[in-house]
C-alpha cells in the first residue's frame, strides 16, 4: 500500500461485514452515451494543439467521488475497458469539447496496488498522476513528481468514534487523553505524526486495521482511522450490523498537512508538457468548481465504471453522493487563500515536509537533501481567477 492513507475496501458495503470479490471484467470494451453533437470548446480551452491526443490520468486507488474533478472531464461516448479499467471519452468542459481524449486509469488492484509515481515511471504515456504530499516526499529520491493542480484542498483523512460509547469525545486529542486504541493500518504516516505531537500516545496505536468494520463494530470502544467522505455514510446506511451515527474529526485539523492525491507529472517531462499544462490546469480548475457546484454527472458515471469494472471494490451511488456534498461542507474542495481552486499553499506542503521527512527517514526512505516545495509542487499553471463561488 501506498504511504498515504487509502480508502476502506469496504466502501458500499452493506448487508455484510466482510467484503467478497464479487469477479473480474470479461475485458470488452463498452460504448456509452454519444459525443455527435458537442459543440467545440472556445479556444483558450481547446487543447488539441498543445497537449497528447489522449490525456491519461493515472488514479491512486478505485473509482470514488473524491476523482470527481477528473471524472468530471470525461464527456459522453465514452468508452470502458473493463479488463484494464479504464474509461475513455472527450475530454470536455462546460459539456464542451476541447479537441482531445482523457483516459481515466483506475489505481488500486487494478496496478497491483502501485503508486501512481512508480506507474508513471513504468509508463511514461501516463499524463498526470494522483500523488499525495507524503507519497511526493518518499519518492523524490527514485521517481520525482511535481503537483501542478491539488484534487482537494486538504485530506478526507478521519479518526472516527461511537459517540455513545464516547460522548465526551470531540477531538483527537480527547481520544489521547483517554487511552483508547486507536487501529489504523500500519504504514499509514498520520499515525506517527499524531504520537510525534503529542495527540496519541504510542502505547494506544494498533496497526492491525484491515478495512473490514467487523472489530469497530464487535469493540465500540476504539477509534479508528476511516473516511469523512466514507465511513460516517457507510457505518449508518450500509453496515447492517451498525445503523447508527458515528463522530470523527479531521486530521487535516490537527496537522495531516498534505494535499491528497494532486496531479502530478514526472518532474523531469515538466518542461516538455508545460504548453500543454498552461492550458489543461484552468480547464481542471474550472471542471472542481463545476463538480462542487454540481456533482450528478461524474458521480453517476462513477457509479457506471464501478459496476462495469466489477471487482471487489463496491461502492455505492450513495456513497458518491454524501461524498461529494461532504466535500464541499467540509472545505476538503474549496479555494486557497487567494480565492482560487487547485492552487498550493507552499507553506502547507513546507510543513509536510518538515513533519513527514523525519517520519520516513525513520522507515528508510532516503529524502533527496535539500528537497523543497518547490520540488514538489507548482502554481505555474493556475489561473487565480478560477474558482469556486
Amino acid at each position: 500500500m501506498p504511504i498515504s492513507a487509502r480508502r476502506s475496501l469496504v466502501a458500499g458495503l452493506s448487508a455484510s461485514l466482510l467484503l467478497a470479490a464479487t469477479g473480474c471484467g470479461a475485458g470488452a470494451t463498452t460504448a456509452a452515451g454519444s459525443s455527435a453533437d458537442l459543440k467545440p470548446a472556445p479556444a483558450a480551452q481547446r487543447l488539441d494543439k498543445v497537449c497528447p491526443a489522449t490525456v491519461v490520468v493515472q488514479a491512486d486507488w478505485e473509482p470514488e467521488a473524491e476523482h470527481g474533478p477528473v471524472y468530471n472531464l470525461v464527456g459522453p461516448g465514452y468508452t470502458v475497458d473493463t479488463d484494464k479499467k479504464r474509461v475513455t471519452g472527450p475530454l470536455v468542459i462546460d459539456g464542451k469539447d476541447t479537441g482531445v481524449k482523457i483516459e481515466v486509469r483506475a489505481g488500486g488492484s487494478a496496478v497491483g496496488y502501485q503508486t501512481p509515481a512508480s506507474q508513471m515511471y513504468i509508463d511514461q504515456s501516463i499524463t498526470l498522476g494522483m500523488v499525495t504530499t507524503d507519497s511526493a516526499i518518499q519518492s523524490a529520491g527514485k521517481q520525482p513528481v511535481t503537483a501542478v493542480a491539488a484534487l482537494m484542498k486538504k485530506s478526507p483523512q478521519v479518526l472516527m468514534w461511537d459517540p455513545e460509547t464516547h460522548p465526551d469525545w470531540k477531538t483527537v486529542a480527547d481520544i489521547g487523553k483517554s487511552g483508547a486504541k486507536v487501529v489504523y493500518r500500519d504504514g499509514e504516516v498520520f499515525a506517527p505524526m499524531l504520537v510525534a505531537k503529542g495527540l496519541i500516545k504510542k502505547s494506544q496505536l494498533d496497526g492491525s486495521y484491515d478495512s473490514a468494520p467487523s472489530r469497530f463494530v464487535a469493540d465500540p470502544s476504539i477509534a479508528q482511522q476511516g473516511f469523512a467522505t466514507a465511513e460516517p455514510y457507510i457505518y449508518e446506511h450500509e453496515v447492517a450490523a451498525w445503523k447508527k451515527p458515528v463522530e470523527f474529526q479531521l486530521l487535516a485539523d490537527v496537522g495531516y498537512t498534505v494535499y491528497p492525491e494532486a496531479l502530478s507529472v514526472r518532474t523531469g517531462a515538466l518542461k516538455e508538457l508545460s504548453p500543454c499544462l498552461k492550458k489543461l490546469v484552468p480547464v481542471i480548475q474550472q471542471s472542481a468548481a463545476d463538480f462542487a457546484a454540481a456533482p450528478d454527472t461524474a458521480v453517476t458515471l462513477i457509479d457506471d465504471i464501478v459496476k462495469q469494472y466489477a471487482t471487489s471494490w463496491v461502492y455505492s451511488k450513495g456513497t458518491g453522493q454524501y461524498a461529494a456534498k461532504e466535500m464541499v461542507e467540509l472545505g476538503i474542495l474549496g479555494n486557497e487563500a487567494d480565492g482560487s481552486i487547485a492552487s498550493f499553499d507552499k507553506t502547507r506542503v513546507t510543513d509536510s515536509l518538515k513533519t513527514f521527512g523525519p517520519i520516513l527517514t525513520a522507515s528508510g526512505v532516503k529524502i533527496p537533501a535539500g528537497l523543497s516545495a518547490d520540488d514538489l509542487v507548482t502554481n505555474e499553471f493556475i489561473d487565480n481567477k478560477i474558482g469556486m463561488k
